[in-house]
């Protein structure tokens, strides 16, 4: 502030003291980010000014006064800033300018003490004090109610992923990783839980500024401007946040005041949980503020002043699990977050390896150990949330409570088999059939993929009469021993021998990136289709049918250009044989604009088979069909699968499609999916290496290349970069012919946030493996 407007402000004030309050005296600026003034009477009392900004209303000027004596009122052994009124009784003193501004504020009584960062190192007894005075204040201040107390700042930490999007303003992509990674915590371990956790108008910014000391005691506490309605734990877990900066065992020093704090007002596990996350955003938030003001004005060094401070935290805290957090926290409580965690890692492994058949192996260089899930997210052994991109099981999100509770209450009434009637059969049969074209009207339910993809073959080979089928390559539908018969992606994988029988016969996949009419447009489809008339042509024997997934997922997130099915559909049907469409992977409006994947080529299939989404992680599966083709498998031998169709499976799977309709997840796929989308197209633009960017909806493909020209697949890239991933927090799998593409087929319930963290996260972690090259 130059000379002459720091004597205007001065000016300004003197003024103001005299209309409002009949008094100045010696006035100077206060340090902080904050327009505060010192007012120094010829007595040598002092006051406070705080002037408000254009944010700041008149309602929350007064709770500032209304929390105040609330504290006073409860007796406190602490001083606090009590608000001075004007002559005429009100809480906010009022000054229009000549050149019509209009300057507002408060004048509070001046609270003697040592700033609790000026009096360090800070005792137990200190901290401990620490504890329980923030303790009766939040007793005493959970009986306000105030209407302007629900309205938010930008230092509101239950909505502190209002930042989240200015992480790209850290320079440093060290730094960076950090921001992500708390932010992360924040959205999968403490938003999920707020709305259970209690509630009150809290202090806000119990820093280590605001909280004074007088012989290792607390013996004031400053602004309360920043009050207002918060998840009451959140108070506590800012002024751990900053009352642990300077110690040299931050956690261990947080626990002390977190016991005293429990004596008083007691805690509950979920507020134990989210201490250790609500501590770290807050340092975030902190040093995203401070990232914002440097670029607008680097000479205020007042704001800056625990930067540095912060980040250090921020780096010991990052390489904290958060259960271990969690647990040395509640040490001095009687309370035991992460009680269970059962059988470490390591243990797990060797018992897995000791009893658990090799070929069914775990994903990653560094197995996890999964806990629970929840939403969008898996939790580990260790605490740790990690955004689940690739597990399309859990369509509409992990544990979903309204699937959960389908499940159980049908659990505690019957669960039998199809030789009874029961109405959740038929009403399930009927809302499933109701999202299909009008042809397909009758059900068969059983329990996988590969068990209704089997019976898809036996249904079609019975209503033919033949036996040969055409398979598209790469694909994938099952593991029994039929099913790696007519999968590609099996026999001609590892450990495959080739094709194994005379009666399966392969057509090339639909590939626009890499397959045989690449770059031919809107041709391309009808060509590919062509090809599979043309195998037609070379097959001497009757085929029972085609059987092709709507858009491949284990073949690299494929997806077939327009007027392929249609046309390779009517060769198939010239020919004499069934079209089957394998929507285990794509189903259930997960590609957005249509409920289901074959439908984005206006094709009707003589048969679809669902699978994996049907039931959340609930094993069960369908085969739906027209009337004559299921007429046809009733030849006398009985179709009976005892587990298939069951009362429990039907409840969950009509709880499923019921999720789907009405949290309107079809369009929140096709919306997250196209946010992604377009991210992840403008990473093409910055790294060579990402060959091509493909997907509908939330079915999605990144395929990594070595080189854009050659298309030569960057296979060990890709595994580097699902791990690299993993160890940020987010998962994801590799696949395809090559294993180069990254696939991305998350739960339904994934949030724009989601998808632009994975963006960022992907950048950074693509800038790094370039970099570490």
């Amino acid at each position: 502030m130059t000379d002459k407007k720091s004597h205007d402000s001065i000016k300004t004030i003197s003024k103001l003291m005299e209309i409002e309050y009949d008094f100045s005296g010696e006035i100077s600026r206060l340090a902080g980010e904050n327009e505060n003034y010192l007012i120094k009477k010829n007595d040598g009392t002092c006051f406070v000014l705080k002037l408000a900004d254009d944010d700041t209303t008149a309602g929350m000027i007064e709770i500032e006064h209304i929390a105040t004596e609330r504290l006073i009122d409860a007796k406190l052994d602490v001083s606090l800033p009590r608000v001075i009124l004007t002559r005429t009784g009100s809480v906010q003193a009022c000054l229009m300018t000549k050149d019509r501004k209009e300057i507002r504020g408060r004048l509070l009584e001046f609270v003697q003490g040592k700033a609790w960062c000026d009096a360090l190192p800070a005792t137990n007894e200190q901290l401990e004090d620490l504890g329980s005075i923030i303790a009766q204040m939040n007793t005493a201040m959970s009986f306000i109610i105030y209407p302007d107390s629900k309205k938010t700042h930008h230092w509101d930490l239950a909505e502190a992923d209002q930042h989240r999007p200015q992480i790209p303003l850290i320079d440093r992509p060290e730094r960076r990783q950090i921001l992500e990674w708390v932010f992360h915590l924040y959205a999968a371990v403490a938003m999920p839980l707020f709305k259970s956790l209690p509630k009150s108008l809290i202090h806000g910014d119990i820093n280590d500024d605001n909280v004074l000391v007088t012989d290792n005691r607390v013996s004031g506490i400053l602004d309360f401007g920043d009050c207002l309605a918060n998840p009451t734990i959140c108070d506590l877990a800012i002024a751990l946040a900053y009352h642990t900066l300077d110690e040299d065992n931050p956690l261990e020093a947080a626990a002390s005041i977190i016991g005293a704090y429990h004596k008083v007002r007691p805690l509950s596990v979920d507020e134990m949980t989210v201490i250790f996350p609500l501590m770290c955003t807050r340092l975030a938030v902190s040093v995203i503020i401070s990232a914002q003001r440097k670029k607008n004005d680097p000479t205020r060094e007042s704001w800056f002043v625990s930067e540095e401070r912060a980040w250090k935290k921020l780096e010991v805290f990052s390489t904290t699990g958060p259960a271990q957090a969690a647990i040395l926290l509640a040490s001095k409580t009687n309370l035991e977050p992460f009680e269970d965690r059962g059988a470490s890692v390591t243990e797990l492994l060797n018992k897995r390896q000791r009893l658990i058949a090799p070929s069914m192996s775990p994903s990653y260089d560094n197995p996890l150990k999964i806990l629970y899930g929840k939403g969008q997210y898996l939790y580990d052994y260790n605490g740790r949330p990690f955004l689940d991109l690739y597990n399309n099981v859990c369509h509409v999100g992990h544990c979903h409570p309204k699937v959960v509770e389908a499940g159980i209450k049908q659990m505690t009434m019957l669960n039998t088999n199809t030789r009874y009637l029961y109405d959740g059969l038929t009403d399930y049969a009927q809302k499933l059939c109701d999202t299909l074209p009008e042809e397909l009207d009758t059900c068969f339910f059983v329990n996988s993929g590969s068990e209704a993809n089997e019976l898809a073959l036996r249904i079609a080979r019975t209503y033919t009469g033949h036996k040969d089928m055409l398979v598209v390559d790469n694909a994938f539908h099952g593991h029994t021993s039929s099913m790696i018969n007519i999968s590609p992606y099996k026999f001609m994988g590892k450990g495959g021998k080739g094709k194994p029988e005379p009666w399966v016969h392969v057509v090339p996949v639909a590939d626009g990136y890499r397959g045989k009419f690449k770059g031919q447009g809107k041709d391309a489809g009808t060509a590919y289709g062509n090809e599979v008339g043309k195998i037609l042509d070379t097959i001497k024997t009757p085929i029972a049918g085609f059987i092709t997934e709507s858009l491949l997922s284990c073949g690299g997130q494929v997806i077939p250009p327009r007027e392929y099915f249609k046309t390779a559909f009517k060769h198939v049907r010239d020919a004499g044989g069934l079209c089957i469409m394998d929507e285990v992977q794509t189903g259930f409006g997960r590609v957005g604009s249509r409920f289901w994947a074959f439908e984005l080529q206006d094709v009707v299939p003589d048969i679809v088979v669902m699978g994996k989404p049907i039931g959340n992680g609930h094993p069960m599966s369908a085969v739906v069909t027209r009337k004559e083709i299921a007429a046809s498998f009733d030849n006398g031998m009985e179709f009976f699968a005892t587990f298939g169709g069951n009362p429990v499976s039907c409840a969950i799977g009509m709880a499923v499609l019921d999720v789907i309709e009405k949290e309107n997840l079809q369009e929140h796929a096709k919306q997250i999916g196209a946010r992604m989308l377009e991210g992840l197209k403008k990473l093409k633009g910055r790294h060579d290496i990402i060959g091509d960017v493909r997907g509908i909806g939330l079915f999605i493909g990144i395929e990594l290349v070595k080189d854009r020209d050659t298309l030569a697949p960057a296979s060990r890239k890709a595994s580097e970069m699902v791990n690299r991933m993993k160890n940020r927090g987010i998962l994801l799998g590799a696949d395809g012919p090559f294993n180069n593409v990254i696939k991305i087929k998350p739960p339904m319930v994934i949030t724009k946030e989601d998808a632009d963290m994975f963006v960022r996260v992907f950048d950074d972690a693509l800038l790094n493996m370039t970099n570490a090259d």
